[in-house]
């Protein structure tokens, strides 16, 4: 399939990008390559089963199809729809066009069922708008998943990479690395999209944890979030709403956790104890 310039094919179809769906579209090739590089490695080509959020013109999914096994491409926008199904009618493997939003899209049945040898991968340019709903989907739906890539503000690429004590770290890093490892691949200038964005992009690996370092119980979800929304607060003061105090002094015990620390310095693994504690 012939590359085509997202620039190019909007202007044919007198369509432009769409502010109210926070449309970025990916005009830099390398990136794009870079991208589909990451979603199906070299030693993955052909065995591949790709879900991708956030279709567009469809300059990523032609990439992706000439990796791929299989693609399911997810487009929003019903005018690109039919863009998109004329140019992947003849793709070398099955593309299939979906128009649908991700946000409530059935994604365990996109991705299919567990099968040896064939790797189930979630990527996408994330609408930055929705970036936290579609990471919380990601996390939610880990088990079948094998990877996601997606693009996303590179301020939010420092947050999920981001390590105990340090400025970035925050409730997401600890939602998301409960469920994946992150890796961040690349930065992108605003001069590879169209229209460019205000901030700068990258491009981030997720890599699923087996088993999870943390389940998010109820009790995980309140213990962090409570840290984080006190931050300047110490453990004892930010989770006196989570449970009694004597409760929480008997379960940082047996979790080694300090209430006289700031959330800002637990790691995952230190709030996974401290939820199975008080849910003992």
């Amino acid at each position: 399939m012939p590359r085509r310039d997202p620039r190019v094919v909007l202007r044919e179809a007198g369509l432009r990008p769409k502010r109210s769906f926070g449309q970025n579209f990916l005009v830099a090739e390398p990136i794009a390559r870079a991208i589909a590089a990451a979603c199906v490695r070299d030693d993955e080509v052909g065995r591949a089963r790709v879900v991708e959020i956030g279709a567009g013109t469809g300059a990523l999914t032609r990439l992706l199809a000439e990796r791929a096994r299989s693609v399911v491409a997810i487009e929003r926008d019903r005018e690109l729809v039919p863009l998109l199904e004329r140019d992947f009618a003849d793709a070398p493997v099955p593309v299939r066009i979906l128009e649908a939003d991700a946000q409530t899209v059935d994604l365990p049945s996109l991705l299919g069922e567990e099968e040896a040898g064939s790797p189930r991968v979630l990527c996408g340019n994330l609408p930055y708008v929705i970036t936290g709903q579609l990471l919380r989907r990601a996390v939610e739906h880990v088990s079948q998943l094998d990877r996601a890539v997606f693009m996303v503000q590179d301020e939010v690429a420092l947050r999920l990479a981001a390590k105990p004590s340090t400025k970035d770290y925050g409730a997401l890093t600890v939602f998301v690395r409960a469920a994946f490892d992150v890796r961040r691949v690349q930065r992108v200038p605003p001069g590879a999209f169209h229209p460019p964005p205000e901030v700068t992009s990258a491009v981030v690996e997720l890599v699923p944890v087996r088993p999870p370092r943390a389940q998010e119980t109820d009790t995980f979800r309140a213990l962090v979030r409570s840290a984080f929304e006190a931050r300047r607060k110490t453990l004892r003061n930010a989770w006196s709403r989570v449970a009694p105090a004597e409760k929480v002094r008997a379960a940082a015990a047996v979790a080694g956790v300090s209430l006289d620390a700031r959330g800002e310095t637990l790691d995952v693994e230190a709030y996974a104890r401290m939820a199975t504690a008080l849910d003992e």
